[in-house]
């Protein structure tokens, strides 16, 4: 394969046509939707005080599983993980102007679940080989308007949970936990999620749980999970307090999952352990196959822990390589690798954090008296994570296909030919 001619110069491709896409659904599912649409409750949510206020029967059953599953005392269904990010900072009780430390490698909805809040996001950088971010600069953006660090456990391992949980507790911090990515990974023996004060998973299409759209917060702190149970389901027509510190956020909101995701989600709960185990195998194969290329780091797994491989994270020296990232990716989809993802994201480069415009044009949360701190985002801010996504960072999302062994061997076959005539890319 090495020797023939590639198909970026007119050669014919590693992989002969597209590989199989990966099928999530299948007559399980089929059967849990059928059951709620015939029983004719699609929801039973009610946003007032009552039984119906903590939803239907299927997604009690799913937060009891969930919950069960996860080794955690509560487990709150959501409509979206994006509900679930808001819902977890505005639980904790963040004030305005507040600062919550993350990551820059994440969807946008980690850091704009923030600015929900009128709360001011604080970019760290992130660690070289796990992509998560990293302990270090946390501690070094620490200030008094420091409300929460939160923690994303990015292409699917946790983040140093034990050194951020230090932190957390030496400055009386929250902790929280973006893992929308990573359900099923463990560190030391216990679930991600589970170590921080709420984390919580993505439940949508191409996430290891898919209902559609949806996500589950889970979180010890009963506290917090009744918080979280009035976010959800439009508070403010439910609390009667007069107390301020419950009557805090609590602008509630329509986050209520469906019966029918809910009941589909039990199902593919069930299922996790299965895709965890051969997202591994795909992830061992590959490391086994790709390691002697020149230039190419395969994923890195933190001691400790276990990796579910939403995201086949690499690194490229392209000093080594002698091949430009842009070129390289151009030869291997040329060959027909799929779903290859080339950088990642650095929200503090977007154009929202940039120009500091969020609420109108003035420039709120930032330009207001909530906001004490010289906050500024921009290129220089999260250097590993800049050149990780210009230069170096190259990752294979492995949810996206089915991936037998035989076309494992196909991605393989791919690389091994275009590393084998890297001076015909430099033409």
């Amino acid at each position: 394969m090495a020797n023939s001619k590639l198909a970026l110069l007119g050669g014919t491709p590693a992989i002969p046509g597209p590989l199989r896409g990966f099928q999530s659904m299948g007559e399980d599912e089929v059967a849990a939707a059928s059951e709620v649409i015939r029983g004719g409750v699609l929801s039973a949510y009610i946003g007032a005080p009552g039984p119906g206020f903590m939803g239907g029967p299927k997604v009690q059953q799913f937060e009891t599983e969930a919950a069960q599953y996860f080794g955690v005392k509560h487990a709150i269904a959501v409509n979206s993980w994006t509900s679930g990010l808001i819902a977890a900072v505005g639980a904790i009780g963040l004030e305005p102007g507040d600062e919550v430390i993350t990551s820059p490698w994440t969807m946008a909805a980690t850091a704009t679940a923030i600015l929900h809040w009128n709360g001011i996001p604080i970019f760290a950088d992130i660690d070289l080989t796990t992509f998560n971010i990293c302990p270090e600069s946390v501690k070094k953006l620490i200030t008094n308007k420091t409300k929460a660090i939160f923690a994303v456990d990015i292409f699917g391992q946790t983040a140093d949970m034990a050194s951020l949980r230090e932190i957390a507790t030496r400055h009386g911090l929250k902790l929280l936990c973006d893992t929308a990515q990573s359900p099923g990974a463990k560190t030391g023996g216990v679930y991600t999620g589970t170590l921080a004060d709420i984390g919580g998973f993505s439940l949508n299409y191409h996430k290891h749980i898919h209902c559609g759209e949806g996500g589950v917060l889970v979180t010890n702190d009963d506290w917090l999970a009744k918080r979280l149970c009035l976010i959800r389901n439009h508070a403010e027509a439910v609390v009667r307090s007069d107390d301020p510190r419950e009557l805090s956020n609590m602008l509630g909101f329509n986050f209520r999952m469906g019966e029918i995701e809910a009941a589909i989600a039990s199902v593919q709960l069930r299922k996790l352990e299965g895709r965890i185990l051969s997202r591994q195998r795909i992830a061992a194969e590959l490391n086994q196959s790709l390691a002697g290329l020149t230039g190419l780091k395969t994923p890195k797994v933190a001691d400790g822990a276990t990796h579910v491989y939403y995201v086949y994270g690499m690194t490229l020296d392209t000093e080594l390589v002698g091949v430009s990232r842009a070129r390289l990716v151009d030869a291997l989809r040329a060959e027909g690798v799929p779903a290859l993802v080339v950088g990642y994201q650095n929200l503090h480069l977007l154009p929202l954090f940039r120009n500091k415009i969020a609420y109108g044009t003035k420039g709120f949360p930032w330009n207001s008296p909530y906001c004490t701190s010289d906050v500024t985002y921009g290129p220089g801010l999260c250097p590993t994570a800049e050149k990780l996504h210009n230069e170096t960072f190259l990752g294979i999302n492995i949810c996206m296909n089915e991936l037998p062994p035989e076309d494992v061997a196909l991605i393989v076959d791919a690389f091994h030919k275009v590393w084998g005539q890297l001076d015909q890319l430099k033409a």
